[in-house]
This record gives C-alpha cells, structure tokens and sequence, in this order.
C-alpha cells in the first residue's frame, strides 16, 4: 500500500468512528427526551383507582414506556386481548402472580406479537402489544416488580386477618376452659354444701346416739345393781329357811 492510499485509509477509519460517536450522542439525546415524554404520559394515563401504595425502592427502577406503548395502554389493548384470550392463537410465556395482582407475558406466534399485561383479581388493567422481544421481556419484568409493590398492603391485611382469627380461635379455647373450669367450680362448692350440710347432720346424729348410748349404759348399769341386789335378797332368804 502506497503513502497517498495509508492517509486515505487513515481518513476514513477517523471519519466512520467520529460519525458513530455522533450517530450514539444523538440516538443517547433523542432516548433521553422519549423517557421524559413517556414518563408524563404513563403518569396521565394510569387508573385513579388503582391501589397504589407508598412509594419504594423498586419504584424508582420502574421503567418509562414509549409514546406508542403508554397510547396503547390507555386504548385499545385491553379490549383486544380480552377477544383474543379465549382464542388458540395466544400461548401464556410468563405469569407472576402477587396477591391480587398479576403480570403476564403472552405471545401470538401468527403476527409475532407480544402482549404484556398487568391484572387485578384477571382484570386486565394495563396491556402494552410489541414485536420486540427484548422489549417484552422488559416491560414484563417492570410489570412483575409493579405487582409485587401493589400487593404488598394486600398481603400485610391478608397476613393480620389471618393472625386476628388465628388469636380469636386462642380467645374461644381459652374462654371454653375458662367456662368448663367455673362450672367445675361450681359443681364443687355444690358439693361442698352438700357435704358440710351431711357433716352437720351427721354429727347432730352423732351427739343423739352418744346421748342414747350414756342412757343405755346407765340403764344397763342400774339393770346390773338391780340384779345383784335381788341375787343377794335371794341368796339371803334361802340362808335363812
């Protein structure tokens, strides 16, 4: 290779790598201004009524869609996928559930086309439509993120409702042992009554035939005298003939 065809070459490598810097500076400025748009609209276009709660961490990866993909989520999408779910043309890829709350990622292989919806209770709420497959998958993980977010009030009451009936069943136990315990109580101070009235009655008896008994015995003992002494009148008078 001559001089003149080096310095040719030279040129040229310099001239594709600076066109490529400007060609990424340029790609890099025109992303930047899509995300801002994006991030307005998604914030027009979200329900009121979702149950959003407090914002977190994993909110501040949530990712911005395009112009195209938030007008789509506030349209038609919805509507198309709810005729075409019962249909054999779309195959469920991905789903992850949260609570209430679910993402899928459901595929149409006859266009190509990938559906990405987000869920309550199998409402569909959002459904972003693409044949990109990277983008897809994205969309569907920042969906899955979302879920896991919006269900998380959902599962701590769901988690205390079980708790509170979980220590009302303890409160039911404790007050049936409770009652069973008091009527045993019961039972016992009824037959404690019972049992001092028959001691009473019992030692009233008692006394009775103690009486009775020192009468008989001073009876016997005067039967007794009164034998020996006509045993002597006895003996005596038969001495005496």
């Amino acid at each position: 290779m001559d001089q003149k065809s080096k310095v040719r070459h030279i040129v040229m490598s310099a001239m594709i790598v600076f066109g490529g810097v400007q060609g990424v500076y340029a790609q890099s400025s025109a992303t930047n201004g899509t995300d801002a748009a994006a991030s307005e609209l998604v914030a027009q276009t979200t329900p009121a009524a979702a149950p959003i709660t407090a914002p977190s961490s994993a909110a501040s990866q949530t990712i911005a869609l395009t112009p195209d993909e938030a007008k789509q989520s506030a349209t038609g999408n919805v509507a198309e996928l709810q005729q075409m779910i019962h249909g054999y043309d779309l195959a469920e890829l991905r789903t992850t559930y949260n609570g209430s709350y679910g993402a899928s990622l459901l595929f149409n292989a006859k266009d190509m086309t990938y559906y990405v919806a987000l869920f309550q209770q199998k409402n569909f709420w959002r459904v972003i439509k693409t044949q990109d497959d990277l983008r897809a998958e994205q969309i569907y993980r920042d969906f899955a993120r979302q879920t896991s977010q919006l269900s998380d009030v959902e599962i701590r009451r769901a988690k205390l409702e079980a708790q509170k009936a979980y220590t009302d069943r303890l409160v039911a136990l404790s007050q049936e042992r409770a009652n069973r315990l008091q009527a045993d109580l019961n039972i016992a101070h009824e037959q404690q009554t019972i049992v001092n009235s028959m001691q009473q009655q019992t030692r009233a008896e008692a006394a009775a035939l103690a009486q009775q008994k020192a009468q008989s015995q001073e009876q016997l003992r005067a039967a007794q005298r009164q034998v020996r002494d006509l045993q002597r009148q006895l003996e005596s008078g038969l001495q005496t003939h």
